[in-house]
């Protein structure tokens, strides 16, 4: 086998590959709250329309993005390789299966939560991505605005952003440590970056979705 390959199913090398990859993904987020803001302009929702037709027609963005749902698909499968990993450890060293005795609350929570964030992703793409990707509508910003008027989904939102702020706050910290970058020097650093992923991020998003929401969650009322 590759040596490469070898490495990556190796026991470290999935939890390097889940280190980096998270990493990654934690990026796009800047970059998808730093576009969301534009929701906030007071323009109608023209601004935010532009960007969406920039990030779908430009080709390099369009690549960037298939890119991109490789690395989360990279994410879930290794995920599921390193649980079924650590499930066979356990079934090989105990004879009954105690859940307090060989899983951390840490750990427990960390798979429920990584479930309910796929859940909450499918959702959202197919509230938005979908419509703006496969069914080629212009208008996203109306769709965001009107789809954040409804309270079981703003709910949902919210719930799934304190979902998405508890998965990185873990996260981030599994991955510092598997880097072997989570030493005294550089403690202060990485708990500083911990806070503006795991808080500031989704407080950003959940910012923008009350915001859309108590403003009657469209262009018109936005503008007045």
């Amino acid at each position: 086998m590759n040596p490469f390959f070898k490495f990556i199913n190796s026991s470290v090398g999935k939890k390097i590959l889940m280190s980096l990859t998270g990493m990654l993904l934690s990026i796009f987020l800047v970059e998808h709250l730093a576009g969301n803001l534009l929701l906030l302009k007071n323009d109608s929702g023209e601004a935010f329309n532009a960007y969406a037709k920039f990030m779908g027609g430009n080709p390099i963005v369009r690549t960037m993005e298939i890119g991109l749902l490789g690395i989360i698909l990279l994410h879930i499968f290794n995920g599921i390789r390193l649980w079924l990993e650590n499930r066979g450890a356990r079934d090989k060293k105990y004879d009954s299966y105690q859940l307090s005795e060989n899983t951390t609350l840490q750990s427990r929570m960390m798979k429920l939560s990584a479930a309910l964030f796929l859940w909450f992703l499918i959702v959202h793409m197919r509230t938005f991505w979908f419509h703006a990707r496969i069914l080629g509508e212009h208008d996203i910003a109306s769709l965001v605005y009107s789809t954040f008027q409804q309270l079981w989904y703003v709910v949902f939102y919210l719930g799934s952003l304190v979902v998405v702020g508890f998965h990185l706050r873990h996260g981030f910290q599994s991955a510092f440590q598997t880097l072997g970058l989570r030493t005294k020097k550089y403690q202060s650093l990485i708990d500083f970056i911990a806070v503006l992923f795991w808080f500031v991020i989704p407080a950003g998003f959940a910012f923008i979705t009350i915001f859309i929401y108590l403003y009657k969650g469209n262009a018109v009322a936005l503008a007045q």
